[in-house]
């Protein structure tokens, strides 16, 4: 539904830290689903673990929040500018049920709860072959800067 092109135009987000490679399918303001490919290559990996690569839980919560901000874009027909930057606001029952490595792909569910003032609540998991891998409500929120 959305591939790497589209995603760029969408997320201010760059290599290394850019988490969403395609996005599989979405309901407008409803929900979203979308893959992050885990390589080998990650810039990571380096440091966590050398002996045993690990992809951090932090940087899956943070795919979480990028396909989360996706679907609020795409939910309020708006663009990130240079104007504007859309921040994490919570993270509540975050829980990590096993580790993602080198090869995986994750794939992304995120559901919208409500929006708010401009606060958006998702709930959402990362799975990889089908396993729960991460779960986590996120809030987030887009913020004008000067």
């Amino acid at each position: 539904m959305m591939d790497i092109h589209e995603i760029l135009r969408q997320l201010p987000h760059r290599y290394p830290f850019l988490m969403v490679d395609r996005v599989l399918a979405m309901e407008p303001g409803k929900s979203i689903k979308a893959i992050k490919n885990v390589t080998i290559n990650e810039p990571f990996f380096n440091g966590h673990f050398p002996f045993r690569p690990v992809m951090p839980g932090v940087l899956m919560l943070e795919a979480m929040a990028q396909t989360a901000a996706l679907l609020a874009f795409d939910s309020m027909k708006a663009s990130p500018s240079d104007t504007s930057v859309y921040y994490f606001a919570g993270i509540d029952a975050a829980r990590f049920r096993r580790p993602a490595y080198p090869g995986d792909q994750l794939v992304i569910d995120m559901m919208l709860l409500r929006s708010k003032s401009g606060i958006y609540k998702f709930k959402g998991d990362v799975r990889v072959d089908g396993n729960v891998t991460c779960e986590a409500e996120l809030m987030c929120t887009m913020r004008n800067v000067t």
